[in-house]
């Protein structure tokens, strides 16, 4: 079966990503990862704070007599938190270039509009073949309304855009009130593709040590419905390209993800887990099911469950929704009424 892909501009081998993950930054499970068939490789992110302590540090140097604030650095992150600075960040670009056949997407981490967005044409000058623009950003103020940050986020894409000439993907969150209107306006401004969706890494609490603990949990397989329904919503309605990423852990997954209008899907978590290795084998099922289901293209199979082709739509809006606590309903009526 040919599973070549078109994707941000790009012609890929087949539809399945290394999404964005620290097996970017190891050039032995980048090798690894071609060899077992991936297309493209997405880099880990940029962030903007990575910038900012860079210039920070640029300021602190030439004006040492001047400029005294102990206190303002407990502002930003310590810098020993990226894995890469903004330099090596750019030459990791070029190393992977060198070291491997197969394009690189690279991914900046921005939440306002400014003079970091310049990163974009350096990551382009490095090589990247296209951009992962990764809107990660968690408004905690209450007189900030959902118009406020979907304007932010549109500006930020702008002020990028401006800067590059190759395809930029946007990876969103979830949590937008009307989130079809919101991803017209990123292709309007003029973004190439999205990614559904990025994960939140929620952090605990040490009650005994009276903190905040950083925690890392990979995903799970459940979490990829949430990106089905998106994908199959959006997929028939904008022109841009899908990208599905989070809770995909198997071929069966990427077949799903497929059939509900991804053009490409992301795996990071299950790599993470069992090596890249483990990305031939999902390669070899879902390779593997298409041909036993007799489809005759990779496009046949895309979008076959979305909203528009379905068998039944609704069930993609509330009749889900009701058919579930009905079901429950019936499930439970030999246990008395419910309450």
């Amino acid at each position: 079966m040919d599973l070549t892909t078109e994707y941000l501009g790009l012609t890929l081998k087949n539809p399945l990503l290394p999404g964005a993950s620290p097996l970017s930054y190891d050039l032995d499970a980048v090798r690894r990862l071609e060899d077992a068939g991936a297309p493209a490789i997405v880099m880990g992110s940029l962030f903007e704070e990575q910038l900012a302590l860079e210039e920070r540090a640029e300021f602190e140097e030439v004006t040492s007599y001047e400029y005294s604030s102990p206190e303002a650095a407990g502002y930003f992150p310590d810098a020993s938190s990226f894995t890469l600075g903004p330099e090596s960040y750019l030459e990791q670009i070029a190393k992977i270039k060198k070291a491997v056949g197969i394009p690189v997407i690279a991914s900046l981490n921005g939440t306002t509009a400014g003079g970091w967005s310049r990163y974009a044409r350096l990551m382009q000058e490095a090589g990247a073949s296209a951009l992962e623009l990764n809107t990660y950003f968690l408004p905690t103020d209450p007189l900030r309304t959902g118009k406020d940050i979907e304007a932010q986020i549109v500006e930020v894409l702008r002020s990028v855009r401006n800067e590059i000439d190759i395809p930029v993907a946007v990876k969103l969150s979830p949590y937008f009130s009307a989130l079809p209107n919101f991803t017209l306006r990123l292709e309007q401004v003029g973004a190439n593709g999205l990614v559904l969706f990025n994960r939140f890494y929620q952090p605990d609490l040490d009650p005994e040590a009276l903190d905040v603990k950083v925690t890392l949990q990979l995903s799970d397989p459940y979490e990829l419905r949430l990106r089905l329904r998106w994908l199959a919503i959006l997929s028939p309605q904008l022109r841009l390209d899908l990208s599905a990423s989070g809770g995909v852990h198997s071929g069966l997954d990427v077949i799903k993800s497929l059939m509900a209008g991804a053009t490409t899907v992301q795996m990071v978590s299950a790599l993470l887990q069992h090596g890249p290795g483990h990305f031939r084998n999902v390669l070899e099922f879902v390779n593997m099911w298409i041909e036993s289901h007799e489809y005759e293209s990779l496009e046949q199979l895309r979008g076959s469950l979305n909203l528009k082709t379905g068998p039944d739509p609704t069930a993609y809006e509330r009749a889900n929704y009701m058919k579930m606590l009905q079901s429950w309903r019936k499930m439970t009526s030999g246990f008395g009424a419910m309450p």
